[in-house]
C-alpha cells in the first residue's frame, strides 16, 4: 500500500499558495509579493520531490516494475511508457529542469520561469495523483 498523504498535503499547500500569489493585490509592497513568490517556489520544490518519489513507489509496487531508476527524468520516461502521465513527457522533463534550476540558482529569470509553469504543474500533478491514488481531487 502506497501512502499518498505527503504528496496530497504538499500539493494542497502548493495549490493554495499559488492561488494566493495569483490573487495578490498589486499595491502590496514588493517585499511581500516577493515573499509569496518565494514561498510558491519552495512549495513547488517540496511537492515535486514528493511527487517523483511516490511515482517511483507506484511504478515499483503497483506496476511491479523490477528495476526502477532513482532519479526523476528516467522515471518520467517509464511513467510515460506506461501511460501514467496526463501530459506529454516533454512537459515533465521541463518540470525536472525547472526544479534543478530553482535549487541551484535564485536568478530572477529562473524564478519567473518556474512561476510561469506553476499552474500547469499543479494541474498535471493533480491528474497524476488521481491516476495513482484512484482518488478524486
Amino acid at each position: 500500500m502506497i501512502d499518498y498523504s505527503k504528496l496530497k498535503q504538499s500539493l494542497m499547500l502548493l495549490e493554495s499558495q499559488y492561488h494566493h500569489l495569483q490573487t495578490l493585490d498589486d499595491t502590496l509592497p514588493d517585499w511581500l509579493q516577493e515573499a509569496v513568490s518565494e514561498s510558491v517556489i519552495q512549495r513547488f520544490e517540496t511537492c515535486y520531490d514528493c511527487m517523483w518519489k511516490v511515482l517511483k513507489r507506484y511504478l515499483k509496487n503497483s506496476l511491479g516494475l523490477p528495476d526502477v531508476p532513482n532519479s526523476p527524468k528516467p522515471l518520467f520516461r517509464i511513467a510515460n511508457e506506461n501511460r501514467l502521465l496526463p501530459t506529454d513527457v516533454a512537459q515533465w522533463l521541463i518540470y525536472a529542469d525547472i526544479r534543478i534550476d530553482t535549487s541551484h540558482d535564485y536568478d530572477g529569470e529562473k524564478a519567473k520561469a518556474a512561476l510561469d509553469l506553476m499552474g500547469d504543474f499543479v494541474k498535471d500533478v493533480v491528474a497524476l495523483y488521481e491516476i495513482m491514488s484512484e482518488e478524486s481531487w
